[in-house]
């Protein structure tokens, strides 16, 4: 805060309230407050702030002013995925998730709640029976969260330090696992086969051993193809004594089985596609689900509701199961890992939109999607110089080879956005031995006008068209 007198975006900025708050603490100078923070990261010189808007009604109206620089879903046609998807959000999860008692119920106990805890038992109960396990996790921050903490549930189960992952992954989740595990994990990439994306089984072979304590992939896979192997996958794995951990778009199950129906032992995924809008990446919430035997239930840092029968006969009350095994416990050094701020409100908001959608619901939502994403394929595999990549089954996403095309896929992405079209993610950083390829999503919401409009455009953007 060096620099400043008082600046009212700046806690304590105030000199006499800064005075005061030091005297407290006994201390002479905020140098003083903050001299374990290491000099080579402090700021040596005052911040370059604009001077700040006093009256609300004016902050509002720059604020607004800036974020309506955005370019949003709302005004441009979306088929970008990659982790966050356009979905349809039903009327009835906003209106659920936007209640006092469960939009500001951050923590408390059962004493203090008013349903928070049994709307996140029953979305516990339907993600289990979705996923076909039997405990669920209160949610996490994201998948990537999730996949991090259940490779790390994997090596304390084993004791090993080896996590093979499917060289398929999204980049962004890999990243995440590496950051997360990398004091005492190690992460190995496994080959894919090039034509199809599915994993090389012979490089898993060679690379499983004694050591290794999960192996992980995704289903679909990042890249959208599903991953037909799963019973084989899991056979190698068991075969050295590694858990199997499955990463799952929770949304693709209800068309595709569950990984556990071939021998996953954790699975593990994110939320937000079940009711929760992107808003620009915010909309993410990841889940782990198993069967309910001990060495697993012990092994989730998260917190787990059960149910019980109280006092009274005939009521039941919900609250945390093993709650010392979290670092929420009365022994926080001691806890498998640490657990910050969960992401509960998008948990009951899955349980409303699982509970709204039922069985046939996700069925008939899977189907769609499948039947659009086929229809998008087979219209774009018609453009001049345009391929897919890829020839195994997919479910919302599909890889588009623009190679042939002379153009990159930055210039053609934004030749669509010139007409309102989000085009796919842009692969060529993340997957260089692809060349020029994007990923694609088809979702339930994309109409076969959509459709057509994006193939239209593709095909002006790739022969420099307007």
């Amino acid at each position: 805060m060096r620099g400043f007198k008082n600046h009212p975006y700046i806690p304590n900025s105030d000199p006499a309230v800064q005075k005061e708050m030091l005297q407290y603490l006994g201390l002479s100078s905020l140098e003083e407050l903050h001299e374990e923070v290491p000099e080579e990261i402090k700021l040596k010189a005052p911040m370059e702030m604009e001077e700040a808007i006093p009256s609300e009604y004016e902050l509002r109206r720059h604020m607004m002013s800036v974020l309506s620089k955005n370019r949003d879903c709302t005004e441009n046609l979306c088929f970008l995925g990659a982790g966050c998807w356009p979905h349809y959000v039903p009327a009835i999860c906003d209106e659920i998730n936007s209640r006092g008692e469960f939009l500001t119920a951050y923590g408390g106990e059962p004493y203090n709640d008013f349903g928070r805890f049994q709307s996140l038992f029953e979305y516990q109960s339907m993600v289990a029976e979705l996923v076909d396990m039997e405990v669920v996790n209160v949610p996490t921050m994201d998948w990537a969260q999730a996949a991090s903490t259940s490779v790390r549930m994997a090596a304390r189960m084993t004791g090993r330090r080896q996590v093979l992952v499917a060289g398929t992954s999204s980049p962004d989740r890999l990243s995440a696992m590496i950051n997360y595990c990398k004091s005492d994990l190690d992460i190995i990439k496994l080959a894919y086969d090039p034509k199809t994306g599915l994993m090389d089984l012979e490089d898993l072979r060679s690379k499983i051993s004694q050591d290794t304590a999960a192996v992980y992939f995704e289903y679909p896979s990042y890249l959208g193809f599903v991953e037909t192997q799963g019973k084989e996958i899991a056979d190698i794995a068991h075969g050295a004594g590694a858990e199997l951990v499955a990463g799952v778009d929770p949304i693709a199950l209800g068309v595709l089985e569950s990984p556990r129906a071939w021998g996953a032992n954790i699975i593990c995924g994110d939320l937000q596609p079940l009711g929760i809008h992107m808003n620009y990446g915010g909309g993410q919430g990841g889940f782990m689900a198993t069967m309910d035997e001990e060495r697993y239930v012990m092994e989730y840092p998260s917190r787990l509701f059960g149910i019980a029968p109280t006092i009274k006969e005939g009521e039941y009350g919900f609250g945390d199961v093993a709650y010392d095994r979290t670092s929420f416990g009365h022994h926080r050094e001691k806890g498998k890992e640490y657990v910050g701020t969960q992401a509960a409100l998008w948990g009951i908001t899955a349980g409303v939109y699982l509970a709204t959608m039922g069985p046939k619901g996700m069925q008939e939502t899977g189907n769609s999607i499948i039947q659009k994403n086929l229809y998008a394929k087979q219209e774009i595999s018609k453009l001049e110089n345009v391929s897919l990549r890829f020839g195994s089954f997919g479910f919302k996403e599909f890889v588009v080879d623009f190679g042939r095309t002379g153009k990159t896929v930055s210039e053609i992405n934004s030749r669509l956005l010139e007409k309102n079209i989000f085009g796919g993610k842009d692969l060529s950083q993340e997957f260089p031995e692809l060349g020029q390829c994007a990923l694609y999503c088809v979702t339930e919401i994309h109409t076969k006008e959509d459709i057509d409009s994006l193939v239209k455009a593709l095909g002006d953007a790739v022969k420099g068209g307007c």
